[in-house]
């Protein structure tokens, strides 16, 4: 089977790095095109980690120009921006997996949470991207929502045990990530000075991830009680989750035999750590009952699992390449 040729639009930030990490050592996709909003440089110089390993040069980002090179194409942009790629690239016969959260709610939630969406005709055809509950869409679509990083954690964790909820309680996220998540751009929030040996909360009951998380586990969006925090590390996330069921069942045996066959899924033994999957595309779920009452510890890299590598994970099965294909499983310990 020849080489697939795939670009990446929006390769300056942290995101659009790790997918480049992916990709250039990916055995069947070739990283062709690599594009951010001014272009007249080189990965190299954008990221001098990449000296000597990866210094393809990085055009001013164009629809057309992307899709002479690329048959997919991530789109590693922030919401808004992204749209106005998708349509040009769709309709010039390019797939697409966009990191940003522009295809993952309709309509009607994402013009209250977010902005006014420009392309109304694609949203109702995008894919939630998220292979544990909509694999076999995703193999079919031309393009897919790549889910939030807090989405992912939660939703990953809670699904299993959505059926047993007593109706109209909440679902309580107390969530932890890395700082990395905030992007490369500077704020108060992000200086050194501000986060070192400092933990808070930000956007609490008011996070936009809130009604994705409710959207997706399909309970209203008052029905789930998220409050983020930021932590003073790199990267990583941690989301604990209590809810109440409505039967006392076994729910370690229950979380087992829904992820019983997901590569990506390690169910473990004891309450999750950051570090265990940082680097990698895992998802380490714990859970603990008392009565009528679970807590369920998920823990992802919130670069990784939040955003790149399931970005690859979904361009894989896109192009019917398997699962596992370049995704990262080695964690960063120590």
């Amino acid at each position: 089977m020849s080489a697939i040729n795939v670009g990446i639009i929006g390769v300056s930030g942290y995101t659009g790095l790790e997918l480049v990490k992916m990709l250039h050592q990916h055995p069947k996709f070739e990283l062709a095109y690599v594009a951010n909003s001014e272009g007249g440089t080189t990965l190299a110089e954008l990221h001098p980690s990449l000296a000597r390993v990866c210094d393809l040069p990085v055009s001013k980002a164009d629809a057309k120009e992307a899709s002479r090179h690329c048959e997919l194409i991530f789109l590693a942009l922030p919401h808004k921006t992204a749209m106005a790629f998708v349509k040009p690239l769709l309709e010039l016969g390019c797939r697409v997996v966009d990191l940003s959260a522009d295809y993952r709610l309709p309509l009607e939630l994402y013009e209250k949470h977010y902005t006014k969406h420009t392309d109304k005709e694609n949203l109702p055809h995008a894919v939630y991207g998220l292979p544990e509950l909509f694999r076999k869409e995703i193999a079919s679509a031309a393009l897919v929502a790549n889910p939030g990083c807090f989405p992912t954690s939660a939703i990953l964790g809670a699904y299993p045990f959505i059926s047993k909820r007593i109706a109209q309680t909440p679902i309580i996220i107390d969530a932890k990530t890395g700082v990395s998540g905030a992007g490369k751009k500077l704020s108060d929030t992000t200086h050194f000075v501000h986060v070192n040996d400092n933990l808070f909360a930000y956007n609490p009951l008011a996070h936009r991830h809130a009604p994705e998380i409710a959207h997706y586990l399909g309970i209203e969006d008052q029905d789930v009680v998220f409050v983020p925090h930021l932590c003073p590390v790199t990267r990583g996330m941690i989301s604990s989750i209590y809810m109440q069921i409505d039967e006392d069942v076994d729910a370690k045996t229950m979380l087992k035999m829904f992820y019983e066959h997901e590569p990506f899924i390690r169910i473990v033994d004891s309450p999750v750590e950051m570090k265990n999957v940082a680097g990698t595309n895992f998802c380490d779920i714990f859970v603990k009952q008392q009565g009528k009452t679970l807590f369920i510890s998920s823990a992802i890299d919130n670069l990784e699992r939040g955003a790149s590598s399931q970005a690859l994970v979904n361009a894989n099965i896109m192009m019917h390449l398997p699962e596992e294909s370049g995704v990262p499983t080695l964690a960063y310990v120590p």
